[in-house]
């Protein structure tokens, strides 16, 4: 329903109503003006102070927790170019703005460091380099980078006023190999994958498909429209009053629009206008025709307001503070990932020389057995048993091998961007670090220390409360756009014509040339009447449109109000989730140690036990099946101490991943892993080099 009141003043024609006109202009123009001061008002008052206390009682009773930390330093980006400022200024060269940007392409050429690495067919590598590697080349890091600058264009379209278009946010997980899934999710509900009916499915089954409701903002981006027109017309007589004639026509018309953030629009339009015709009845051949309006439009109601319309611009700026911490998620999780996939390789380099050694001693002891057949001192069924053994030992060396061999892979793929180097590929990859023994200080903190760092640190918490503001800025929007829709407006403007006075003009006889003409006979004469308003054309009123049932309104509402309290307990089991992980990394680490130490006795007390057993058999106090059992426990334990050092590696990482205090811990600095160039390699503590021995091999043993 619209109902309209429109005031309309016309021009009189006589001096007497001149005089009222222009008392009434004037009474118009004061009344016009007081009216938009007022209506201006309206939205940063009533409607403004309605939504606050509507947000506020919003709010659910959440229990108390401290406020995570915000990721430092904001606006983190891969070049010195900010794409939340436009590419062309219109002080400088206003061409800029319409043409094209350029994207630097994206590099597939391995860091300088990595070639730095490859020497004599092998890559001494150390965790440090592991992770700088990483943070230079992974492809997981270079593609969640992008997303920081698509955070910045969706800043550049709010301040034109557009709705946003979004930024992925979810963690990238293409690199193959030590997955881990505790930093995997993000913190916020958005829709991160498709779902039936083209809804988007997020994390945790939460979706935000009503993000941007309520009513659209006033384009802050102004605009120009032009017309130019040349028409050329011949018409045949139709009645008496339209004669045969032929006419040409110029038109120059232009559109000024620009919105404001209270809610108001301006519209300015001119319009020009030459005709040339041959019809008799005209009053002026050549007319010239000038014609101007502006009018303001200030919403009311719905869509009235600073905040409301500006809505945009603060959720573009949290959606880029979710980006940087969602690419502070990124980091924690690929090092991590590096890490594991790092004390994988380190495992099986010690299994390939734990099975070497151990095929080192089945083949002396079969060696020393032959020799005793020969002089008659063994049975050969001892024989058989010993070269049994021996063929099970290089069985069990070859798959170990196979398995360092695909680690090694697994890590180049880790922290390399191009495989396609012969010599990297056939570089073999030497771990260089071991993880010592020694107890963090977090392992004897108390569990709510540990519990209060990680609820201050932890990324997913950061875009939990960011996504909670988000949902809070949605919902004001969508209790907005329930009311009905009122506009104020008034207008300004004047029409004028002139021209050469017709001669010819007549109808059936009689003369219609204009007497007493005072109208300008050239366009400069036109604007000139234009401008001092001698046919002013101006007025205020009102557009009110209510919509009857408003259920579209009612729904979006209602449904952005339930995703608001989706969000609540989203951050409320978040901070639930984070609390049982960081209890159960600190259990773990602390009984990973204990394993370590116990398998480290065992390994001990088996290699004792060998050594006392082959010195048995050479006095004849003891048998090869013996030695055998003696070597195939040593075996067991040297699998359980390496098995126990991996996990106990990877735990030990798995714990600043869980408070995520790995960045401070090493020493990366964000802004370097954003440009992705490492200027100081990270510092791991806890590390010792690795013992001098003999490097494993992958060549089979047959062909040694």
């Amino acid at each position: 329903m619209h109902l309209f009141g429109i005031s309309v003043f016309e021009q009189q024609q006589n001096e007497t109503a001149g005089t009222t006109r222009g008392q009434a202009g004037k009474r118009l123009r004061a009344l016009a003006a007081v009216m938009l001061a007022l209506t201006a008002g309206v939205p940063s008052g009533l409607a403004q102070q309605a939504a606050a206390t509507a947000s506020d009682k919003a709010a659910s009773d959440l229990p108390s927790a401290p406020a995570p930390v915000l990721t430092q330093p904001l606006d983190l980006r891969q070049s010195q170019r900010d794409f939340s400022k436009p590419a062309g200024r219109l002080m400088g060269n206003p061409i800029n703005v319409y043409r094209p940007t350029s994207i630097a392409k994206a590099s597939f050429v391995n860091s300088v460091r990595l070639g730095d690495m490859v020497k004599n067919g092998k890559i001494y590598l150390s965790l440090s380099d592991a992770i700088a590697l990483a943070i230079e080349n992974n492809f997981d890091i270079a593609i969640a980078r992008y997303n920081l600058d698509i955070a910045d264009t969706d800043i550049l379209r709010s301040r034109a006023g557009q709705i946003l278009r979004g930024v992925n946010t979810a963690v990238v997980t293409g690199t193959q190999g030590g997955t881990t899934s505790t930093l995997a999710s993000g913190g916020g509900p958005g829709g991160t994958s498709g779902g039936s009916g083209g809804a988007g499915s997020g994390s945790s089954g939460l979706v935000l498909s009503s993000n941007g409701a309520g009513p659209l903002p006033e384009s802050l981006d102004p605009s120009v429209t032009g017309t130019i027109q040349f028409d050329r017309d011949k018409s045949q007589q139709t009645s008496l009053f339209s004669p045969a004639s032929q006419a040409n026509t110029e038109e120059y018309n232009f559109t000024y629009n620009q919105g404001f953030t209270p809610g108001t629009a301006l519209t300015v339009a001119w319009n020009n206008g030459r005709n040339a015709t041959s019809n008799p009845l005209s009053s002026y051949v050549p007319q010239v025709s000038s014609s101007f309006k502006a009018t303001v439009t200030q919403h009311l109601l719905a869509g009235a307001g600073i905040w409301v319309n500006k809505r945009f611009m603060y959720q573009a700026l949290n959606d880029r503070r979710i980006t940087d911490s969602s690419f502070r998620q990124q980091i924690l999780y690929t090092v991590n990932q590096v890490e594991s996939i790092y004390w994988g390789l380190v495992s099986a380099y010690e299994d390939v020389q734990a099975k070497e050694r151990a095929l080192d001693q089945s083949t002396k002891l079969s060696a020393d057995n032959r020799k005793q057949l020969e002089i008659g001192t063994l049975a050969p069924l001892d024989v058989v048993n010993s070269d049994s053994a021996v063929a099970t030992d290089k069985q069990a060396l070859i798959s170990s091998q196979s398995a360092l061999n695909y680690q090694q892979q697994v890590i180049k793929q880790a922290i390399a961007r191009n495989l396609n180097d012969p010599a990297l590929v056939a570089a073999a990859v030497i771990p260089t670090d071991r993880v010592s023994l020694e107890e963090l200080p977090e392992e004897t903190q108390p569990i709510d220390s540990l519990v209060q760092t990680a609820f201050s640190q932890r990324p997913e918490l950061e875009q939990a409360v960011l996504q909670l503001k988000n949902n809070e800025i949605t919902l004001r929007g969508a209790r907005n756009a329930l009311l009905p829709t009122l506009d104020a407006y008034g207008y300004y403007g004047a029409s004028v014509i002139g021209g050469t006075v017709n001669p010819n003009c007549n109808f059936g006889g009689i003369s219609c040339v204009v007497q007493g003409n005072k109208a300008p006979t050239g366009y400069g004469g036109v604007l000139q009447d234009l401008g001092n308003s001698t046919a002013p054309d101006k007025g205020v009123g009102f557009t009110l449109q209510i919509p009857i049932r408003n259920r579209a309104a009612q729904a979006d509402q209602a449904r952005s109000l339930i995703e608001y309290r989706q969000s609540e307990l989203r951050l409320e089991q978040l901070y639930t989730q984070i609390r049982m992980q960081v209890v159960n990394a600190q259990f773990a680490l602390t009984n990973d140690r204990a394993q370590v130490k116990a398998s480290i006795a065992a390994h001990d007390f088996a290699q004792q036990s060998l050594d006392a057993e082959v010195k048995k058999l050479r006095l004849g106090a003891s048998t090869t099946a013996s030695v055998l059992q003696q070597q195939r426990n040593l075996a067991t334990a040297e699998n359980s101490l390496i098995a126990a050092q991996g996990a106990y590696a990877k735990d030990r990482a798995g714990l600043y991943q869980v408070l995520a205090s790995t960045l401070q811990h090493y020493g990366i600095n964000l802004s370097d892993a954003a440009t992705g160039e490492v200027k100081a390699a990270p510092v791991v503590p806890g590390l010792t080099p690795a013992k001098e021995g003999a490097e494993p091999t992958t060549a089979p043993p047959a062909s040694r």
